[in-house]
């Protein structure tokens, strides 16, 4: 099988020759670190070697129970959040087809999502929804007391209960939490339900190669074990290539290079839409791992080539302080040709009988060419095909990659402190029971 791989000449040519040996040294000091288990947040690294450590027995486990949830449900809901369900709907949309949730005839459950946010229009529409369906629940939250899943899941769970009755409703949510603690955990065992362990060495936006992404990933239809390959050959690799041919160290340290050179942001490119989810996936587990200390590249993303029409215009010419990592995939699972027209009034008869796929290449091409011409340091990640083993690679690169270039940042990769910031708030401007001092406070800066 080939591999991902990754083409930072086009970054490196905005620097002097060598200029990325500087970063060779802390980026192996970095990876002795997390190998060692010396870093930073050396409690949330069990995903360093997690793929490799899967069983058969483990998937099989998990594949059955995404089975049985098929076999009973025409919608499954994943009630989580943040690294909750963002790795599994990055999947989930990488792999399915762009309409197969209208596709109601091919057998297969919707897979929705839920427990993401606060709006009451959403959770009133999903319940109306809901209403002639068979639907299931997948519950994910490590606490069981996170506010936006835990509203969805008491809304969701009454409603399959009334639908479905106590017995059944049961035996379709499943409730993926912690081992031993917390709200999800005390019902699971209260009710029966099955369930799945959260590692307590994973955090969230690390952990969709876990029962957390790997049971909805299952339940959408997909091969969790081509994943699992894909990511532990990616694991393999990484633990022990050296830095020429070692795709997670080099995107670490090209990144810092980047950095420590006055760009301050990144942009995640596609030319394939279902990777669009991808993308949220990344900007989360960059975003929150590095994003502390006053320090760390912005993560942003595009689809292209739509948004050349909106945002092309800022990439090309706007403020010089951001590169592109742009993300390509070998070979489309379909074909499509340009066809002919006999007026040719759009001027385009010079494409007929070429690929579609062909265009979009030479769009993506050319429009790095154009970037790079204007400024943009521009990295290529590729992949030979949109398909379970690939995406695995990806993922886990991509985990790694976060992993380094936080170390060599000087950051804890695996917190994220300031997240509580806006709980604390919410949960005094509430009423919160235990949060009077800041619900004064609060009024007493705004003034009520």
């Amino acid at each position: 099988m080939e591999n991902l791989h990754i083409d930072l000449s086009k970054a490196l040519s905005f620097f002097p020759a060598n200029a990325i040996d500087e970063l060779r040294q802390p980026i192996a000091e970095a990876h002795q670190a997390l190998e060692q288990g010396t870093c930073k947040g050396n409690d949330f690294i069990g995903w360093l070697h997690w793929p490799t450590s899967l069983t058969p027995e483990f998937l099989h486990d998990i594949e059955q129970t995404a089975h049985n949830l098929r076999a009973l449900c025409d919608v499954i809901v994943v009630a989580g959040i943040g690294g909750s369900y963002l790795g599994a709907k990055a999947v989930v949309d990488a792999l399915s087809n762009s309409f197969g949730w209208l596709q109601t005839e091919n057998g297969q459950p919707v897979i929705l999502f839920a427990g993401n946010n606060i709006s009451e229009d959403y959770l009133f529409e999903l319940q109306s929804f809901l209403r002639t369906k068979r639907f299931g629940i997948i519950n994910i939250s490590k606490s069981g007391t996170t506010t936006e899943t835990a509203l969805a899941f008491r809304l969701l769970r009454s409603q399959c209960e009334a639908q479905r009755g106590l017995d059944e409703a049961r035996r379709v949510i499943v409730a993926v939490t912690d081992a031993k603690k917390g709200a999800a955990r005390t019902m699971a065992t209260k009710e029966g339900y099955k369930s799945y362990v959260i590692p307590d060495n994973i955090g969230g936006r690390f952990s969709v190669l876990t029962a957390v992404g790997l049971l909805p990933i299952a339940c959408a239809g997909f091969n969790i074990v081509k994943l699992v390959e894909g990511a532990a050959a990616m694991e393999r690799l990484c633990a022990t290539a050296p830095f020429d041919s070692n795709p997670a160290e080099q995107y670490a340290a090209v990144r810092n290079l980047l950095y420590r050179n006055g760009k301050k942001i990144e942009l995640l490119a596609n030319y394939q839409p279902k990777l669009h989810s991808i993308a949220e996936w990344w900007k989360q587990l960059y975003g929150e791992s590095e994003g502390k200390d006053g320090l760390g590249l912005f993560p942003a993303s595009v689809d292209l080539t739509t948004d050349l029409h909106s945002m092309g215009q800022y990439i090309q010419e706007g403020e010089r302080t951001l590169f592109e990592t742009v993300v390509s995939i070998g070979k489309p699972a379909h074909e499509v040709y340009f066809p002919t027209d006999e007026e040719n009034l759009d001027g385009l008869n010079f494409l007929a009988g070429k690929h579609v796929d062909e265009v979009n290449k030479m769009a993506e091409l050319g429009t790095r060419i154009a970037h790079i011409d204007g400024g943009v340091p521009n990295l290529l990640i590729s992949l030979p095909e949109l398909t379970e083993y690939y995406v695995g690679q990806l993922l886990y690169f991509f985990e790694l990659g976060c992993g380094l270039s936080g170390g060599v940042l000087g950051v804890n990769p695996f917190n994220q402190p300031g997240v509580e910031a806006y709980k604390k708030n919410m949960f005094a401007l509430l009423g919160k029971p235990g949060y009077e001092a800041e619900t004064a406070a609060i009024r007493q800066r705004l003034g009520l």
